[in-house]
This record gives C-alpha cells, sequence and structure tokens, in this order.
C-alpha cells in the first residue's frame, strides 16, 4: 500500500503531474528510512507514517506559501532537524531559494549528504542557532515545526531572521491551541516592550490545512511582524 500512498497523496496535494518533485521525495524518503535509526532524525512506526505524518504534512501548506511573494522568496527552514518541511517544500519550489538551518552537528552531517544525493540545487545548509545567522533580516518566509510552545526569546530569534514584509509560517495541530499559544506570545511579548526593546507583532491568522491520510487536525499559523 505504501509503494503508491506518496503519489497519491502528492495528486491530493495537485502535484500528481510533478514527476521530477516524486522521485526526489522518493529518494529522500529511503535516505531517512537509512540514517534514521543512527540520528533519531523522525519518530516513526513505519513508511506509511514517514509518508504522511512528515512529507506529506510538510506539503500542505504549499498553495499558501506560494502565495505569500510574488517574486522567488528566499525561504529559511529553521530547526530543519531532517529537513522537515524545508526539503519536500524545496523539491516542489525550484525557484525559491532555502536555507536549513540547523545547530546539531550529526544532522547537518545528513543534510548535507541527502542534499548532494538529491542534487537539489536551491537548497544549502547553516549550522547554527538562529540567534547567529548573519546577516539577520535576509529571509522572505521562515518556516518550522518545532518550538512548541512559541515564547517571547524564540520568537525573538525567529523574528530577526525576517526581512521587510517577511512572514513566520509555524507548522501547527488544533486551532484552539495555536491560537492559545499566540494570545499567550502577545501578552508576554506586551509585558516584555514595557521593561525595553522587543519585536511586536502586526498580525496573525491560523489557516486549516487538508493533509492526505490524515485525520489529526492541522493549520498553518501566519505571523507578520511589526517593522
Amino acid at each position: 500500500m505504501t509503494d503508491n500512498l506518496l503519489e497519491e497523496g502528492l495528486v491530493k496535494l495537485g502535484l500528481g503531474e510533478t514527476a521530477a518533485c516524486a522521485a526526489v521525495l522518493g529518494r529522500y524518503i529511503k535516505e531517512i528510512e537509512l540514517f534514521n535509526s543512527a540520528y533519531g532524525l523522525v519518530k516513526v512506526r513505519d513508511r506509511r507514517e514517514l509518508i504522511v505524518k512528515h512529507i506529506l504534512d510538510s506539503l500542505a501548506p504549499l498553495s499558501i506559501i506560494r502565495s505569500l511573494n510574488q517574486k522567488p522568496p528566499r525561504i529559511a527552514d529553521v530547526g530543519s532537524g531532517a529537513g522537515l518541511p524545508g526539503i519536500p517544500l524545496a523539491a516542489s519550489m525550484p525557484g525559491a531559494d532555502f536555507t536549513l538551518i540547523e545547530r546539531m552537528g550529526r544532522r547537518v552531517g545528513f543534510l548535507r549528504n541527502t542534499l548532494a544525493v538529491l542534487g537539489l540545487a536551491n537548497v544549502r545548509v547553516e549550522e547554527a542557532e538562529m540567534e547567529k545567522i548573519n546577516p539577520p533580516a535576509c529571509f522572505d518566509i521562515v518556516v518550522f515545526r518545532a518550538f512548541r510552545p512559541l515564547e517571547p526569546a524564540i520568537f525573538r530569534g525567529l523574528s530577526r531572521l525576517l526581512a521587510d514584509g517577511g512572514v513566520l509560517a509555524a507548522y501547527k495541530g488544533r486551532r484552539e491551541a495555536a491560537e492559545e499559544e499566540m494570545n499567550a506570545l502577545t501578552a508576554a511579548l506586551l509585558k516584555a516592550q514595557k521593561k525595553g526593546a522587543a519585536p511586536s507583532i502586526k498580525n496573525w491568522e491560523t489557516l486549516p490545512l487538508e493533509v492526505p491520510f490524515l485525520e489529526d487536525p492541522r493549520h498553518l499559523l501566519l505571523i507578520r511582524v511589526c517593522p
């Protein structure tokens, strides 16, 4: 059943005619399976779970991310880990420039080796903490699946990566949990601003996502930061 699961999922996401993308993602899945036990890249029981909860989940907001910029965007995947969601998105957006930001050396090694195997020319890897990326303010979109909850210190680190007009795009589960998280973050930022300089939120929204073959609720949280 899993032999056709990726292809069926890509069709449901509107990527069924992108044969090159499917081929890249197929090789990517094999790389994760090959190195997962050694590097602890993802927690999955089998290939089906890897495809649904990680590959297709990463691609679910593709149409939204594509719509955020008129020009080919510069996109950072922070806390990339196994390259999720950055590598699936990059395979589907060959015109965009991707940077995978990961602080753990072993995972950086996996990412660089995997990119060489996949031949993705639009992706590079930065081995660093996000607070030390230089120059800052150089990305149009910053995506991430980590950072739960989204706390002020983390938000500050993410915000410094955004160029003017940039957007933070966080992969989340239930809408209620995402909105509670944002309300808590907004309140914490207001307190921090009274004590000194702190980034502030211009606006935010939670958008529902449909992940093929996944019943659990998924949302994309878009956050725009005041200049």
